[in-house]
């Protein structure tokens, strides 16, 4: 038998979002009703996965009996604790923000609220969303667990996205993503994660981690849930544009990371090729195909970028108070502090070089599939294995491109960690990754599985 199939027992789980907005409009489902049933699930297990940093009860109910017409009426969510959504803490697990209350709505919580999504609080992150890698508890409130393992990390910095979604805390999340802190909680916890095309979604009201790398993007269970969510929020149509599917799909895989780069975790390159099995199957074109620099030199041209960003944008608090910072945040302002003016411009230069000969690879692959993280998730805690799982990953080339991206559970191993690929198309075609990804999970099992 397949790795991929070594799943136990299959499992209902949650309502999607799709099947709820379904069930809303037959009549057999109330907005009220679908809310209890997510305020169920998190009063029985976020105390011990610690999702969410502020929990809005008393203004979700309200919103569940005045819901507004919209494309989400009545769904449950939740953001980031990085966004603003006025009223509630907007504390970003930091000790120097401790009691500061948003008093205005960031852009995205705006548009959820005018289509009717039901916002049930604020979600888990690092330290001002951004990091080294390393959990080292240190932060007022401690890090989610991962659901399929609560000894298990859940990537970052989006940490209570992917377990709110996995668990049916809420049916979708929004988080943000320089470097992966979208696409790795979506990876580590079974989830589908997207980021748009830079621009497509708006940053205003976010807490920035850098000035030229940040993008928000949606958490969900499915691909077709995600693109509901798109469309709502910028006005695609890219769930009806996923409902082509596979067939005459041009994909190339980039199975190696290249120098730097240990070899992945056996079964995510089993599963990778398995999935590309089913891919064929379904009609896509499959041909090779590589990077024009090597993942790891990605990540040193990121890092560099980053760090340095971050520190600007957080001089004053590394200065002031380093002592109320976290290790892991006044570690990565140390570094970005250090970096030379040169090499700064060195990076920004490599970037634009690289995101021309990607350029190049649109002209015979409408999809570049990979790994995302290179190692299956890791226990909670243990240094280097968490920094690696969030550094040694085929994520950064799509970030320094500026290329959207999709992130998408395609099995699990047989300690029932979920595995997972991850798909980036030139700039504007975020409707070749809905292709594949509703293609892909109307053909095979996976989202009938959620952590028990």
């Amino acid at each position: 038998m397949s790795a991929n199939l070594h799943t136990g027992c299959i499992q209902s789980g949650p309502i999607s979002l799709a099947e709820a907005l379904a069930a809303m409009q037959a009549g057999r489902l109330t907005p009220l009703a679908l809310l209890e049933r997510c305020l169920e699930v998190i009063a029985r297990r976020d105390g011990a996965l610690h999702a969410f940093h502020h929990l809005d009860e008393p203004g979700a109910r309200q919103a569940a009996v005045t819901v507004p017409r919209g494309a989400l009426a009545g769904i449950p969510w939740a953001i980031k604790d990085t966004f603003d959504a006025a009223g509630l803490p907007a504390m970003a697990n930091s000790r120097l923000r401790a009691g500061r209350i948003a008093t205005t709505d960031a852009a995205l919580v705006s548009r959820m609220r005018q289509e009717g999504a039901v916002l049930l609080g604020k979600l888990a992150t690092w330290e001002y969303g951004t990091g080294t890698g390393a959990e080292h508890f240190d932060l007022p409130v401690p890090p989610a667990r991962n659901p399929w393992d609560t000894a298990r990390f859940t990537g970052g910095s989006s940490t209570g996205a992917g377990v709110a979604v996995a668990t049916g805390m809420a049916l979708f999340a929004i988080g943000s993503d320089t470097t992966g802190s979208v696409r790795l909680p979506a990876a580590a916890t079974g989830c589908c994660g997207v980021v748009m095309t830079p621009g497509r979604l708006p940053l205003e009201g976010a807490l920035p981690n850098t000035f030229s790398m940040d993008r928000p993007g949606p958490i969900a269970w499915t691909a077709e849930d995600v693109a509901i969510v798109l469309d709502a929020a910028c006005g695609t149509a890219l769930r009806a544009a996923g409902k082509a599917g596979v067939a005459g799909l041009r994909i190339g895989v980039l199975r190696d990371p290249g120098p730097g780069f240990p070899a992945p975790d056996a079964e995510l390159g089993a599963g990778l090729e398995e999935g590309l099995a089913v891919l064929s199957r379904l009609g896509a074109t499959i041909r090779d195909a590589a990077l024009p620099w090597p993942a790891s030199v990605c990540l040193d041209a990121a890092r560099l970028i980053g760090a340095a960003e971050s520190a600007a944008i957080h001089e004053r608090e590394l200065r002031e108070s380093p002592d109320a910072l976290g290790a892991a945040l006044r570690d990565k302002l140390l570094a970005g502090s250090g970096v030379r003016a040169v090499d700064y411009l060195a990076a920004q230069r490599f970037r634009r070089a690289f995101s021309d000969a990607m350029a190049a690879l649109w002209d015979e692959h409408d999809v570049l599939l990979s790994l995302g993280a290179l190692h299956l998730p890791p226990r909670l805690g243990v240094e280097p294995d968490s920094t690696a799982y969030t550094s040694e990953t085929m994520l950064t080339p799509a970030s320094l491109a500026g290329l959207p991206a999709l992130v998408q559970c395609n099995g699990f191993s047989r300690g029932g960690l979920p595995l997972h690929w991850h798909a980036m198309a030139r700039a504007g075609n975020e409707a070749a990754l809905l292709r594949l990804g509703m293609g892909y999970e109307a053909a095979t099992p996976w989202r009938a599985r959620r952590p028990a």
